[in-house]
């Protein structure tokens, strides 16, 4: 029997390809206060982009929630098995990559597609912090361990090479982006020295690498765990927005050579 569902609809030219609902903000009775985990900053983001006047709530494409017969679609599969289901719903959908740029190992969706050959998952992570999950490494194709305290200059230069490298052995028809701002330089979880500027500039490289081959891509904001990730996010979407990397179609960016680097070679 085919299922129906209510989580596609039509998005008109008007709005933005952010996904964003008021209901990400999670509160309960100020206790949230007391998590290192800043539980609002997704409101954050969009409150800083609607000062700087790049948005406002008619141009948001607002998340609906799955319903129960929805995610019995989904966990009939494996438990919550989001990609899985893309696969088999979106008409063009037959290859996707991971590049997981959060602080921790992925070993979430690594365990998830263990076996599916159509995901390729590069992640790269502080080696010595949470889950270390050895398992779900043989799931990575292209692993990037980094050491405490790692800085911008390494840190921007692994990353671009081996986004390159990997889109070089998987060209995918998607590209899920987890743009994780436990970097930061201060993050006593996230134990990398990433400063603001050098966030900025990773989600700039990754953009131009993956728009510079015309796949789509989806940024997803995962760890951050002080309190100023939320401008930092928002000054990167606005950088992005700024270079013509999310918005109308540049013609100037999908025309670029996505051969040519994009940070001038240093750390081996």
């Amino acid at each position: 029997m085919l299922h129906t569902t209510q989580l596609y609809q039509h998005v008109p030219e008007t709005r933005w390809p952010i996904v964003y609902s008021p209901r990400y903000n999670i509160t309960f009775m100020g206790l949230e206060k007391l998590h290192p985990f800043d539980a609002g900053k997704w409101g954050k983001v969009i409150n800083f982009l609607k000062e700087e006047k790049l948005l406002s709530d008619s141009m948001l494409v607002e998340a609906r929630e799955a319903s129960e017969e929805d995610l019995l679609v989904v966990h009939t599969r494996r438990y919550l098995n989001e990609l899985k289901f893309l696969f088999e719903r979106v008409e063009g959908i037959s290859r996707a990559t991971i590049i997981d740029l959060d602080a921790h190992q992925g070993n979430g969706h690594e365990r998830d597609f263990m076996d599916d050959k159509r995901v390729y998952i590069m992640d790269v992570y502080n080696r010595h912090i949470y889950p270390g999950d050895r398992f779900a490494k043989q799931a990575i194709r292209r692993k990037v361990e980094l050491e405490w305290g790692t800085e911008d200059d390494e840190y921007l230069v692994k990353v671009e090479r081996n986004i390159e490298k990997a889109l070089q052995e998987h060209l995918p028809d998607v590209v899920v982006y987890n743009a994780g701002t436990d970097i930061l330089e201060g993050d006593r979880l996230g134990g990398l020295s990433i400063s603001p500027a050098g966030i900025v500039k990773r989600d700039e490289l990754v953009f131009r690498m993956v728009r510079g081959r015309q796949v789509p891509i989806l940024m997803v904001t995962s760890g951050g765990y002080q309190k100023r990730t939320a401008r930092i996010i928002a000054d990167s979407i606005l950088n992005l927005f700024g270079l013509g990397l999310i918005g109308p179609e540049s013609p100037s960016i999908l025309a670029q050579n996505s051969d040519t680097p994009l940070l001038p070679p240093a750390v081996p």
